[in-house]
């Protein structure tokens, strides 16, 4: 009756009998009828290649294509066309885990150009072969942090971090012992001096700043690294991995560990994902950086090649040894962002990063001289800045929205606007023109 079930009504009794029940039935009874399933599920029938190809086509047809003026972690950055078509070569495109060196050279290569890319971006010495997203790569900063600190179970977050990336941190420290401390923001940052009253208490692991901060802000970091360093705690910072091409980096801040996510090298915005987390560390943090590691050798022919160098994930050691259960790489985002930042090369990542700060900065003065708007700190801001709305901001929020625009992200009794080098001065007018009738 069902051919595509693995399991024959022999297998099925027996592990009915292991679970101590004797029916399916039973094996579900403490769930209440009133919310039980009764009806007939909504399974479309067979169809053609051709079909189907047409129903997806009908429900993309669906989804309204707005200028995309969001941020807060996801950019609206530009693809350049071939990406895809390389992304599909097949000595690129193998094996998901690349075990066996012999047959994933493709696959070992390009880890090993994307670490040796981030590793730059970031100024950092190390980067491990990618992880899920920038939230989590955050939380593994974090315990990674307290492995090195050892009794230490502090972290200490800035009140500028995406609240998304903080709700992860929540969840994975609520079972690892690990205590969050929330840094207050004043004026916009993070004060140096909150920073080292909160060192001083003892306990603490490591200090998590953002850069820009989740209102965009750039913020100060002289003298965090060393206030940390004095008190045996890691310095962590979280950034856009695009900012990078201008900003100050981690490693010249003096971070220890550098994270966040790579959506903003090439990869689509997708709804919201798959993307990929990147994590940078000093040389000496290497053995407890979580993930793998590719190292390029040579073979017992002398030519060039590509190996895992460094994998302390819980399938090669003892489980309570392991660095992490989660460190798989996100391989082919991985993969999307190397062949990104090879096609842009450095010059084309700087230049992309200054259109996205000058129409941020065309944008932002703009919307001032409407007089409905104000900055809500003056601070140097990036691409990204938060401003205060005199009239009733939802309201807006749904006019520009049916207009075709998507106005920013909702933030407070503002919005928080971010630009990328894909708006034209043509869209910004219009945002403006719009919002300021």
């Amino acid at each position: 009756m069902y051919k595509y079930f693995p399991h024959t009504e022999d297998d099925l009794q027996a592990m009915l009998e292991r679970v101590g029940v004797d029916s399916i039935g039973a094996l579900y009874a403490q769930i209440p009828e009133e919310i039980r399933f009764r009806g007939d599920y909504n399974i479309p029938r067979e169809a053609s290649e051709l079909e189907v190809r047409q129903l997806f086509s009908k429900l993309g047809s669906e989804n309204r294509q707005l200028t995309c003026f969001a941020g807060m972690g996801v950019y609206d950055h530009y693809t350049p066309a071939v990406i895809p078509n390389l992304l599909s070569r097949s000595e690129l495109l193998t094996s998901y885990t690349p075990y066996q060196a012999e047959i994933s050279q493709g696959t070992l290569h390009y880890i090993f150009e994307y670490q040796s890319m981030m590793a730059e971006l970031t100024g950092m010495d190390i980067s491990n072969a990618s992880l899920y997203d920038g939230t989590t790569a955050a939380a593994e900063a974090m315990m990674m942090a307290v492995a090195v600190g050892k009794k230490a179970n502090k972290l200490l977050v800035t009140g500028g971090i995406n609240p998304k990336t903080f709700e992860v941190l929540q969840t994975y420290a609520l079972h690892q012992g690990i205590t969050l401390v929330v840094l207050p923001v004043r004026d916009g940052v993070t004060s140096l001096d909150d920073v080292k009253a909160k060192l001083a208490e003892g306990g603490v692991a490591g200090v998590l700043m953002q850069q820009p901060n989740v209102t965009g802000i750039i913020e100060d970091f002289t003298g965090f690294a060393d206030a940390c360093h004095e008190q045996k705690a890691l310095f962590i910072i979280d950034s856009v991995a695009a900012d990078l091409a201008v900003l100050k980096s981690p490693g010249e801040w003096g971070a220890d560990i550098a994270v966040g996510d790579g959506q903003s090298l090439g990869i689509p915005m997708l709804w919201g994902g798959p993307y990929v987390g990147y994590m940078c560390c000093t040389e000496k943090l290497i053995r407890k950086m979580p993930g793998r590691i590719v190292g390029m050798t040579k073979d017992n022919r002398g030519q060039r090649a590509f190996v895992l160098t460094l994998q302390a994930r819980e399938q090669h050691i003892r489980r309570q040894k392991a660095t992490s259960n989660i460190c798989s790489n996100q391989s082919l985002m991985a993969l999307w962002a190397t062949v990104y930042m090879s096609l842009m090369g450095k010059q084309g990542l700087k230049e992309a990063a200054e259109l996205s700060y000058a129409g941020a900065h065309y944008l932002c003065d703009e919307l001032l001289k409407t007089g409905h708007f104000t900055l809500a700190n003056d601070k140097p801001f990036f691409n990204e800045f938060y401003v205060k709305y005199d009239g009733d901001a939802d309201a807006l929020y749904d006019r520009l929205v049916k207009e075709g625009i998507l106005p920013g992200v909702r933030f407070a009794d503002g919005f928080l606007f971010a630009v990328t080098e894909k708006r034209t001065k043509e869209e910004i007018d219009n945002l403006v023109k719009l919002a300021a009738l």
